[in-house]
């Protein structure tokens, strides 16, 4: 049970401190909808995901008014399509019917985002996978809510390169067919490396096929709950700084715990997990780079930041590990720059470089998020990055994942604006060494020797 003295803090936090449940995510299987013929699937889908959600919105909108806490997003997320569409799809064009029966169905509900338009090629891609994934750029420009995600590689298989070079040209395609919105397609689609099966967050969410019928999965926020607590520990040792950090998440997680359980029972599915990344917003003081000026560097970005960065994920996880049943997801700290004000003013300061940034997906929750980069970069270039961020994910056994906005028509000094919890951002600059020869080769990296366990 949750004490007096814990609602009270919680009031304190959401009044004062942006606290928020970013969101609620349900996750829904689609394997029973198979068919081989695409009508009958398409009915399929729309008539499971609107039973099954047809209470989600209702649901979240009850236990904000019950608690006061605001719940951000009400989302869905389905199995991979390209596993449920793969018998009734024979080319991009039916995978393109697909997302938009998912898009209907999310409008109907009345979800913020629907994710799962997505494939999972880590080792190699069936006929199926590569037609959805060749329908990505058609199926992002004519939708609203649907998000997409493809996983290349993991530390068990090692990287699928071929899928590597195909999501550099499929990424340039989708900037291409949104840039009338400054590509904005590009931001509903999210590369992976180890994706994981529960993850309730957008872009990335999908529903993973050794999950149940349906699912509630919760993410928490609340980096600037975090940033006002570390106010009281300035000047202090490692230690006290470390323990700030720890009780904080202890208690945004317990907010998030209390949510799902309730969402969960009210809906009649099983609690799932509790991300308890810390997601933030274009708003003032919901930053994770604040944070880490907080603990003490002039701008994010400086020498220290990386070391600043790993020290806050791991606190993070140490505290709200303790006061949740079930965590899973991502958990840790988001550093998405067009999602963040103080990734933002620092990359426009040029305090904050691409390389740097990748540095720090080393040690955070995801990878590199949410950046936009000059419209002229080449498909090669953009698969290099995609490549690079995936190794990290391979050789450290972690999640990694990359939204790369390239924005056709604008450059270095320019911004694009998302709007939203997307926000916006400075195009940053991006290395014009060719890679072409390197990601021309096919095939597959292998998996690194730690990956072998057995």
């Amino acid at each position: 049970m949750i004490s007096k003295r814990e609602i009270m803090e919680t009031n304190r936090m959401i009044e004062e401190e942006n606290l928020d449940v970013r969101t609620i995510t349900l996750g829904i299987s689609l394997l029973d909808c198979i068919s081989p013929d695409l009508e009958v699937l398409k009915r399929n889908i729309y008539e499971k995901i609107t039973t099954v959600a047809k209470d989600l919105v209702a649901t979240g909108e009850e236990i904000e008014k019950k608690y006061r806490i605001p719940i951000v997003n009400k989302r869905i997320s389905v199995t991979p399509i390209a596993l449920v569409g793969g018998a009734a799809c024979h080319t991009p064009e039916d995978f393109v019917q697909l997302a938009q029966v998912l898009d209907r169905a999310a409008a109907q509900t009345g979800v913020n985002f629907i994710g799962g338009y997505s494939a999972l090629v880590s080792k190699n891609m069936t006929a199926a996978d590569e037609l959805l994934i060749r329908s990505i750029p058609l199926a992002l420009a004519g939708t609203e809510r649907v998000c997409s995600s493809v996983n290349v590689g993991s530390t068990k298989v090692g990287l699928n390169m071929d899928a590597v070079r195909l999501m550099g040209q499929i990424i340039r395609e989708t900037a291409l067919a949104t840039q009338d919105h400054d590509s904005l397609g590009c931001a509903k689609l999210v590369v992976f490396c180890n994706a994981p099966d529960d993850n309730p967050f957008m872009a990335g969410a999908f529903h993973g096929v050794t999950e149940g019928d349906a699912v509630i999965n919760v993410g928490v926020s609340g980096p600037g709950v975090v940033k006002v607590a570390l106010q009281e520990a300035r000047g202090k040792d490692f230690e006290t700084l470390c323990e700030t950090i720890k009780r904080t998440a202890f208690k945004i997680t317990r907010v998030g715990q209390l949510v799902g359980k309730e969402a969960a029972e009210k809906l009649g599915v099983p609690f799932g997990i509790l991300d308890l990344s810390l997601a933030p917003t274009p708003a003032v003081g919901d930053s994770v780079a604040e944070i880490l000026e907080e603990i003490g560097l002039e701008s994010v970005g400086a020498p220290g930041t990386t070391a600043a960065l790993a020290l806050l994920n791991d606190q993070v996880k140490k505290g709200g590990i303790m006061a949740g049943s079930y965590i899973g997801g991502l958990s840790g700290a988001f550093i998405p720059v067009s999602e963040d004000k103080g990734m933002i003013d620092a990359a426009a300061r040029g305090a904050l470089t691409l390389e740097k940034l990748e540095a720090m997906t080393c040690v955070c929750s995801v990878g590199l998020d949410m950046i936009a980069v000059p419209g002229d970069t080449s498909a090669a270039t953009l698969s290099g990055i995609l490549a690079d961020e995936a190794a990290i994910g391979m050789i450290n056994q972690k999640t990694t994942a990359v939204r790369l906005i390239p924005v056709i028509g604008k450059g270095v000094g320019e911004s694009a604006v998302f709007g939203g919890l997307l926000g916006y951002a400075p195009i940053m600059p991006v290395n014009t060494f060719s890679c072409e020869a390197f990601i021309s080769r096919t095939g597959r990296i292998p998996a690194p020797v730690h990956s072998f366990k057995n």
